[in-house]
């Protein structure tokens, strides 16, 4: 656990800036999120970016805050117009990458322009040496010779341009003939498709538009923390939320490094995906993570282990997915690893592999294992990295001899599989501390982290569907439930380790909004249910069963697919089609199987589009809604359920903009619409009270508060999940209420409610009596979860 204790908010909002939403818009909605009850603004990145973007995630300039946002002045002017309303802001920081977009980068235009020499080139991870002297630049839409008559060079501006793009020209090469011009450039304009193999330059998991920083290098980091830190410093923010700190060479070190530059003055987390019972390292100098691995225990609660088992069960049957593929959880994301590792990350492999063999080339004892060799070794090691990444020299924890022993049984000559443990040794840091060794090490736990995320997150979560709301960042869908005892031991964990660690549901990565989980998972309470529903839509022609499967569930995960509710939204809409279509044919072209992202099916996708027109959205949105109605009780107390967990268990929630109420959004680009106020409902209600409670009561809920879990007795005492914080603020949610109803309801379960007399917050006047034994029935009353203060 950190010591690093800067003033951590009590509550944060995400609001995701673009040029239809800007810093005055931010402002705007200032007195609004005062009034709702949290204490700061959670911003995503607010430096300069492709013009355009709606992310802001593909930084150009470190320097200047953006201008289509409306620039330091506004940003400025927010800060001034949140703080007059008691609010402060939290910022988006992307040190790991930049855009590569040209000629918005000036950083790297100089470096294209004038090569290795360029004080910019200790910017970028680029592999001079293999390509031959050149950076690839991945740009072209078909191949050189095929374009070459559309290459144009503008001399008196030092330009080569192809259509809309433009590129610098190195000094004197301007009056050269075209061949000889691009020959003697520091860069190669090349097919799109030559990325895959050939790039030569770091990257952003398999982006090759993002470019990777080199933050590790003290210039590089001054350089691109400068305007940051100067907010910082001015009081403008006051806190960092570090986006993809896995990318980094050396993240500890870089958060060393940004506790210094801020003189522990800002509340940083982290974006690190904790897998299963990873925990973060400990010494690292941050409040803690950006809340996935509290997603995970939170959406856990609210799935029952048995109907996740027997939906998997049905989900095989009906999908009938073809070998390892799509059966079983744990299959599916090997096969998965292997196609990524092979194909989409072969440079990241190329990489590896070249810089082994320098390291074997100057050991004599290491010498003579076959380039092919080690590259399967790193391949098989990669896979078999049960996390997104090793962090400290040595963690044969991670990347275990069972490991290396499965590894070297994937060859077939097994006197190769000894370039096995040439890769492990260098991986663990072994073989010596040179710059191959070092550059090996950082490289190898880079791209771990790229193949765990586009493998597991972007690849098998499509290929694996039983039980969409476990599909989620950080989440286990092979493993969805989570039962009370280990969802408290992880409170109590959070709240004596990392108390000021961010929690979250929704997100503008999460690829359903927490409400769609919520609704989804009744379905592991009555997969009976589900399969009656699956028999009354098989009519509908799908492209086959496995996108079939998904998309009901999906139009499920809607209530009807007639719309789902986003920020302002109200249900229905004329887009439902478009939302689902597009959310279905995105994760057709993830799932790699039928379609994908550069290999397009035509007529699979028009496959696709028919099917969501004749059944989700069309037709087949009568049964699904039909469902829907029957179980929009249960629904509620999940939804309800989970909000309460999150605003009031250990750590600092975060809510995503509009999921004050019923917020029903699918994958992004459906989750990124610009703000706009909820409409309020009973969800809102719950939302205000609590963090109107955390607002007048931050010693309960800050720092040093203390978690204390509460076990109800009698035959339903696993439907109650209750908690006291700091001997002031009970908690109680009802889980699993499908299961709970068909069993009898509340009768004979009681909860033991501490002493004195307690106000039930959400209701507002209702008082119970503690130091007795509460009959759950009552506790909750008209609610299927309870809130209640302490008054003495």
């Amino acid at each position: 656990m950190t010591s690093h204790a800067p003033r951590a908010p009590l509550a944060t909002y995400r609001l995701q800036l673009q040029p239809e939403f800007p810093f005055g818009a931010a402002a705007e909605a200032v007195p609004y999120l005062a009034a709702l009850g949290v204490t700061h603004l959670h911003l995503s990145p607010v430096l300069e970016a492709v013009p355009g973007s709606a992310h802001g995630y593909d930084v150009t300039d470190h320097g200047r805050v953006r201008e289509e946002l409306g620039g330091e002045a506004g940003l400025r002017e927010l800060a001034r117009t949140a703080r007059a309303h008691g609010l402060g802001l939290v910022v988006d920081l992307v040190p790991n990458h930049m855009a590569a977009a040209l000629p918005h980068n000036r950083a790297l235009w100089e470096v294209l322009r004038d090569g290795p020499s360029s004080p910019y080139a200790r910017w970028f991870d680029i592999d001079w040496e293999a390509g031959g002297g050149k950076v690839l630049l991945p740009v072209l839409p078909a191949r050189l010779g095929d374009v070459l008559d559309e290459l144009r060079v503008d001399a008196d501006a030092g330009l080569l341009r192809y259509g809309e793009q433009v590129f610098p020209l190195r000094a004197g090469t301007a009056g050269l003939p075209l061949t000889e011009l691009l020959d003697a450039q520091w860069y190669r304009p090349a097919w799109w498709r030559l990325a895959r193999t050939e790039l030569n330059y770091r990257r952003f998991f398999t982006i090759s538009d993002l470019i990777g920083v080199r933050v590790e290098d003290p210039e590089v980091f001054e350089a691109t923390h400068a305007k940051i830190l100067e907010l910082v410093r001015d009081g403008v923010v006051e806190g960092l939320r570090i986006d993809h700190p896995d990318g980094l060479a050396d993240p500890e070190a870089y958060l060393r490094a940004l506790d210094r530059a801020t003189g522990g003055a800002c509340w940083t987390v982290v974006e690190k995906i904790l897998t299963g019972d990873e925990r973060l390292p400990a010494g690292w100098p941050v409040a803690g993570t950006t809340g996935y691995d509290a997603l995970r225990r939170v959406d856990g609660l609210f799935v029952d282990a048995a109907g996740a088992a027997e939906l998997g069960d049905l989900y095989r049957r009906f999908a009938a997915p073809p070998g390892d593929r799509g059966g079983h959880w744990e299959p599916t994301a090997r096969r998965a690893a292997y196609k990524v590792v092979t194909h989409e990350l072969a440079a990241e492999v190329a990489y590896l592999t070249r810089t082994a063999g320098r390291v074997c080339a100057a050991d004599a004892r290491l010498r003579d294992h076959a380039p092919w060799a080690l590259r399967a070794a790193v391949r098989e090691l990669l896979i078999r990295v049960p996390v997104y990444r090793p962090y400290r020299i040595g963690a044969e924890d991670v990347l275990t001899e069972e490991a290396a022993a499965e590894a070297r049984a994937a060859f077939a000559v097994p006197e190769e599989a000894a370039a096995v443990d040439v890769v492990r040794d260098l991986a663990l840091g072994r073989l010596g501390d040179g710059p191959d060794q070092r550059a090996f090490r950082a490289r190898f736990a880079q791209t771990s982290s790229a193949l765990r995320a586009k493998s597991v997150e972007d690849t098998a979560f499509y290929r694996y569907v039983p039980l969409l709301s476990a599909n989620e960042v950080g989440g286990e869908p092979g493993r969805p439930a989570v039962d009370p005892a280990e969802f408290h031991a992880y409170c109590a964990r959070i709240a004596r380790d990392w108390p000021a660690t961010g929690t979250v549901l929704s997100t503008h990565d999460t690829k359903r909004s927490g409400d769609v989980r919520a609704r989804i998972a009744v379905l592991s309470e009555c997969p009976g249910r589900w399969a009656k529903l699956l028999g009354d839509v098989a009519r509908v022609p799908a492209p086959d069963g496995q996108l079939a499967w998904a998309g009901w569930q999906t139009a499920f995960g809607l209530g009807g697919a007639a719309g789902g509710r986003r920020s302002g939204d109200g249900p229905g809409g004329a887009g439902a089609q478009e939302r689902l279509g597009g959310a279905l044919l995105k994760a057709a072209r993830e799932a790699g199987l039928h379609t994908g992202w550069t290999e397009q099916d035509a007529a699979y996708e028009r496959a696709v589009a028919d099917f969501v027109a004749a059944g989700p959205a069309g037709a087949g949105q009568h049964p699904v809604a039909e469902l829907a109605r029957e179980l929009d009780a249960y629904v509620r107390a999940n939804v309800l359920g989970a909000a309460l967990l999150h605003l009031t268990m250990p750590g600092v929630p975060d809510l995503y903009q509009g999921t004050e109420a019923v917020y029903e959004a699918l994958v992004d680009p459906d989750n990124r619409a610009p703000f706009r106020r909820a409409r309020p409902d009973g969800k809102t209600a719950l939302t205000r009270a609590a963090l109107g409670l955390r607002r007048r009561h931050p010693e309960v809920f800050g720092p040093s508060g203390t978690y204390t879990p509460l076990r109800a007795e009698g035959p339903a005492a696993d439907h109650c999940v209750a908690f006291l914080r700091s001997d002031r603020v009970v908690t109680a949610v009802t889980r699993l209420s499908l299961r709970l109803a068909e069993g009898g309801g509340w009768s004979g379960t009681a909860l033991a409610l501490p002493e004195g007399r307690w106000l039930d917050v959400l209701d507002g006047e209702r008082v119970l009596e503690g130091g007795r034994a509460v009959p759950v029935a009552e506790l909750l009353g008209e609610l299927p979860v309870a809130l209640l203060s302490r008054t003495e």
